[in-house]
């Protein structure tokens, strides 16, 4: 959790509070890390943090969206900020799926 923090602190991003989802609750197996939080200025923001050996292709983030959308059901409220916290290699094509889908590439 410290590391996510000071990521997003370097690109001025301050959080009232974070936790760590569990994957089990929104029903998902994937190996990643999915944070939930409110900012400074009182929006939601969902974070989601991986770190794996292969490469993000196109096809995850077809998954990252649902988690986004089943995490906006169960928590019923609309989550205005979502980045991502890569630390392996992004597919092209993939990272501008993400940009065009208003995700921050951290």
């Amino acid at each position: 959790m410290k590391y996510i923090v000071e990521r997003l602190s370097k690109k001025n991003i301050i959080c009232k509070s974070l936790e760590k989802m569990e994957l089990k609750t929104l029903g998902s197996r994937k190996k990643i890390d999915l944070y939930f939080g409110v900012t400074v200025k009182k929006y939601y923001i969902i974070i989601i943090y991986i770190n794996r050996k292969s490469k993000v292709v196109t096809k995850d983030t077809k998954d990252y969206f649902e988690l986004h959308k089943k995490l906006e059901e169960y928590n019923s409220s609309k989550i205005l900020k979502k980045y991502i916290i890569i630390d392996s290699s992004l597919c092209s094509k993939a990272k501008e799926r993400l940009l065009e889908n208003g995700w921050k590439i951290v």
